[in-house]
């Protein structure tokens, strides 16, 4: 009788146990997915192979699925993916709307001004000059440019290849590229001016040469017998963040995810996979 009364004490104190174990095993869960902090991406929907929405629907390009990779490092955080226009991924990180936004953004004093800049980049926009066919011999590189004294079909001021052009002269005193403030132009001007020779070459993003020249569906693909590319360096791309402290602890790890990625050699990989080249290469440390 007693054995009997002191299996039933045993067996009561393992069921209390058991219960304790369990609502704490549960309540850690809850912390657990408590502390999971979603961090809202914009990307730009049709910037190919940047940033877009594929076939199926999906946010995809490169620097989304760098992102992707990057958000497996970090359990602590889930990146929730937006596809959308250019102008509503800027309104949207600086109101809040967004935590995060990727474009293939170029560092720029302005917007660092206005958003959270991670020191690490993301990816790379390799960029160079148009020039026609004829002159490929001639111009093989930016200095065979400038020491030839050609003309580049004006820049504005406000955009950033401006400031590399202006980096490249301070460097390059005594034979400096020459640089104009440009008129409002559309791009089948400055293809047209320089297969007219009133310039000698258009400061052109290399993507954009591809998909305008190259591409058979190109917007100017009757001028690819005429014209070629020559380019000059890859410029750093980053995420933009919004002002907040929850995004600069993000910031914080992000640096760290995208160092362990190029590390690993994710980053190149992936450049491969998107662009058929490592962009990485072209930057100029």
């Amino acid at each position: 009788m007693k054995m009997k009364k002191w299996l039933v004490i045993v067996a009561a104190v393992i069921a209390v146990v058991a219960i304790t174990i369990g609502v704490r095993s549960n309540n850690k869960k809850a912390v657990a997915k408590e502390q999971v902090t979603t961090i809202n991406v914009a990307h730009t929907q049709n910037y190919v192979p940047y940033d877009y929405i594929n076939d199926k629907g999906d946010s995809d390009g490169f620097e989304v699925q760098v992102l992707k990779a990057i958000d497996k490092k970090l359990p602590q955080y889930k990146l929730k993916f937006t596809g959308t226009s250019d102008e509503d991924l800027l309104i949207g990180l600086e109101s809040g709307k967004y935590d995060l936004g990727v474009k293939g953004a170029w560092y720029t004093a302005e917007r660092a001004e206005k958003f959270i800049i991670p020191k690490e980049k993301i990816g790379a926009s390799v960029i160079g000059f148009t020039i026609r066919k004829a002159d490929e011999q001639k111009y093989k590189n930016i200095d065979d440019i400038a020491k030839a004294g050609g003309k580049i079909v004006p820049i504005s001021p406000q955009n950033a290849q401006w400031n590399v052009i202006e980096e490249y002269n301070k460097d390059h005193t005594d034979k400096p590229i020459q640089l104009k403030a440009a008129e409002a132009f559309n791009v089948s001007d400055a293809y047209a001016w320089v297969l007219e020779k009133r310039y000698d070459a258009y400061f052109d993003i290399k993507l954009s040469f591809e998909e305008a020249i190259q591409n058979e569906k190109g917007s100017y693909h009757q001028y690819v017998d005429q014209l070629s590319y020559v380019p000059y360096k890859g410029i750093p791309t980053y995420p933009l963040l919004h002002k907040s402290e929850k995004n600069e602890k993000f910031s914080k790890a992000y640096e760290k995810a995208v160092k362990e990625l190029q590390d690993e050699g994710t980053l190149t990989k992936l450049s491969k996979k998107y662009f058929d080249e490592d962009v990485f290469k072209f930057i100029q440390e």
